[in-house]
Protein backbone atom coordinates (compact mmCIF):
# COMPACT_ATOMS: atom_id res chain seq x y z
CA UNK A 1 0.00 0.00 0.00
CA UNK A 2 3.17 2.40 0.98
CA UNK A 3 4.43 1.33 -2.15
CA UNK A 4 1.48 2.29 -4.56
CA UNK A 5 0.97 5.69 -2.61
CA UNK A 6 4.89 7.03 -3.25
CA UNK A 7 4.55 5.74 -6.79
CA UNK A 8 1.35 7.58 -7.29
CA UNK A 9 3.14 10.60 -5.97
CA UNK A 10 5.56 10.50 -8.25
CA UNK A 11 3.38 10.26 -11.02
CA UNK A 12 1.35 13.15 -10.01
CA UNK A 13 4.89 14.88 -9.19
CA UNK A 14 6.55 14.00 -12.66
CA UNK A 15 3.16 15.42 -14.83
CA UNK A 16 2.68 18.12 -12.68
CA UNK A 17 6.48 19.62 -13.94
CA UNK A 18 5.29 18.33 -16.90
CA UNK A 19 2.13 20.98 -16.76
CA UNK A 20 3.81 23.27 -16.03
CA UNK A 21 6.72 23.42 -18.03
CA UNK A 22 4.37 22.77 -21.03
CA UNK A 23 2.47 25.76 -19.46
CA UNK A 24 5.49 28.83 -18.87
CA UNK A 25 5.79 31.34 -21.59
CA UNK A 26 7.59 30.76 -24.82
CA UNK A 27 11.06 32.58 -24.28
CA UNK A 28 11.80 35.81 -26.66
CA UNK A 29 13.44 35.79 -29.46
CA UNK A 30 16.93 37.18 -28.75
CA UNK A 31 15.75 40.25 -31.28
CA UNK A 32 12.75 40.97 -28.85
CA UNK A 33 15.22 41.04 -25.98
CA UNK A 34 18.18 43.05 -28.35
CA UNK A 35 14.74 46.06 -28.29
CA UNK A 36 15.69 46.00 -24.63
CA UNK A 37 19.33 46.31 -24.46
CA UNK A 38 21.49 49.04 -23.94
CA UNK A 39 23.82 48.87 -26.83
CA UNK A 40 27.44 49.80 -27.14
CA UNK A 41 28.73 51.27 -30.34
CA UNK A 42 30.17 53.90 -32.29
CA UNK A 43 28.60 56.60 -33.20
CA UNK A 44 28.81 57.73 -37.07
CA UNK A 45 27.10 60.60 -39.22
CA UNK A 46 25.31 60.50 -42.51
CA UNK A 47 23.61 62.83 -44.50
CA UNK A 48 19.51 62.00 -44.60
CA UNK A 49 17.93 61.14 -47.57
CA UNK A 50 15.14 58.26 -48.52
CA UNK A 51 15.47 55.94 -45.73
CA UNK A 52 14.63 52.40 -45.57
CA UNK A 53 11.66 52.47 -43.53
CA UNK A 54 10.40 54.38 -46.18
CA UNK A 55 9.81 58.00 -45.28
CA UNK A 56 12.34 61.51 -46.23
CA UNK A 57 14.83 63.23 -43.94
CA UNK A 58 16.83 65.69 -44.21
CA UNK A 59 20.13 66.71 -42.42
CA UNK A 60 18.32 69.06 -39.62
CA UNK A 61 15.79 66.16 -38.59
CA UNK A 62 16.92 64.22 -35.46
CA UNK A 63 17.01 60.74 -37.34
CA UNK A 64 19.94 57.79 -36.90
CA UNK A 65 20.09 54.47 -38.95
CA UNK A 66 20.58 50.98 -37.51
CA UNK A 67 23.23 48.71 -39.16
CA UNK A 68 21.51 47.06 -41.95
CA UNK A 69 22.33 43.22 -40.28
CA UNK A 70 20.39 44.31 -37.94
CA UNK A 71 17.69 45.70 -39.28
CA UNK A 72 17.57 42.56 -41.97
CA UNK A 73 17.47 40.67 -38.77
CA UNK A 74 13.98 42.08 -37.44
CA UNK A 75 12.21 42.85 -40.42
CA UNK A 76 12.81 46.69 -39.64
CA UNK A 77 10.58 46.08 -37.27
CA UNK A 78 12.28 49.45 -35.33
CA UNK A 79 11.34 51.70 -38.10
CA UNK A 80 9.82 54.75 -36.11
CA UNK A 81 10.79 53.76 -32.89
CA UNK A 82 12.63 56.35 -31.00
CA UNK A 83 16.27 55.38 -29.19
CA UNK A 84 17.94 56.70 -26.17
CA UNK A 85 21.51 57.70 -27.18
CA UNK A 86 24.35 58.81 -24.40
CA UNK A 87 27.46 60.34 -25.28
CA UNK A 88 30.42 62.65 -23.81
CA UNK A 89 27.66 63.14 -20.59
CA UNK A 90 25.06 64.33 -22.98
CA UNK A 91 21.73 62.39 -23.50
CA UNK A 92 19.31 62.74 -27.11
CA UNK A 93 16.81 60.90 -28.44
CA UNK A 94 16.84 60.02 -32.51
CA UNK A 95 13.88 58.78 -34.23
CA UNK A 96 15.03 55.32 -36.10
CA UNK A 97 14.29 56.01 -39.89
CA UNK A 98 16.85 53.91 -41.87
CA UNK A 99 19.76 51.24 -42.45
CA UNK A 100 23.25 51.77 -42.43
CA UNK A 101 25.42 48.97 -44.29
CA UNK A 102 28.60 50.18 -43.02
CA UNK A 103 27.08 50.58 -39.24
CA UNK A 104 28.77 47.60 -36.98
CA UNK A 105 27.75 44.45 -39.27
CA UNK A 106 30.41 42.40 -37.64
CA UNK A 107 29.37 43.18 -33.86
CA UNK A 108 25.93 42.17 -34.76
CA UNK A 109 27.68 38.81 -33.16
CA UNK A 110 28.19 40.17 -29.89
CA UNK A 111 24.54 41.44 -30.16
CA UNK A 112 25.52 44.26 -26.76
CA UNK A 113 28.00 46.27 -30.12
CA UNK A 114 25.64 48.30 -32.63
CA UNK A 115 26.68 51.08 -33.72
CA UNK A 116 24.36 53.56 -35.44
CA UNK A 117 24.58 56.00 -38.14
CA UNK A 118 23.27 59.40 -36.70
CA UNK A 119 22.30 62.72 -39.15
CA UNK A 120 24.25 66.24 -39.09
CA UNK A 121 22.28 67.11 -36.84
CA UNK A 122 21.89 64.65 -34.03
CA UNK A 123 25.35 63.97 -34.03
CA UNK A 124 26.09 67.41 -33.41
CA UNK A 125 23.69 66.90 -30.04
CA UNK A 126 26.84 65.32 -28.63
CA UNK A 127 30.12 66.57 -31.06
CA UNK A 128 31.25 68.20 -34.25
CA UNK A 129 30.86 66.68 -37.15
CA UNK A 130 34.79 67.30 -37.26
CA UNK A 131 35.11 64.63 -34.84
CA UNK A 132 33.23 61.53 -37.24
CA UNK A 133 33.14 59.53 -34.75
CA UNK A 134 32.44 58.84 -31.12
CA UNK A 135 31.59 56.07 -28.86
CA UNK A 136 27.89 55.78 -27.44
CA UNK A 137 25.47 54.17 -25.60
CA UNK A 138 21.57 54.05 -26.95
CA UNK A 139 18.93 52.06 -26.59
CA UNK A 140 15.17 51.71 -28.11
CA UNK A 141 12.38 53.33 -26.11
CA UNK A 142 8.73 51.61 -26.29
CA UNK A 143 7.06 51.53 -29.58
CA UNK A 144 4.73 54.87 -29.65
CA UNK A 145 6.84 57.06 -27.59
CA UNK A 146 7.97 60.55 -28.16
CA UNK A 147 10.39 63.08 -26.43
Amino acid sequence: MMMMSRVLLAFFAFFSSLWLALGSPIPQSEVELNKRTTHSGRGTWYHAGHGNCGGWNTDSDLVVAMSKGFYDQNGGSNCDQYVKITSNGKTAYGLMVDSCPGCGEGDLVLLLSLSIDMSPSMFEKFASLDTGVISIKWSFKPKGWKP
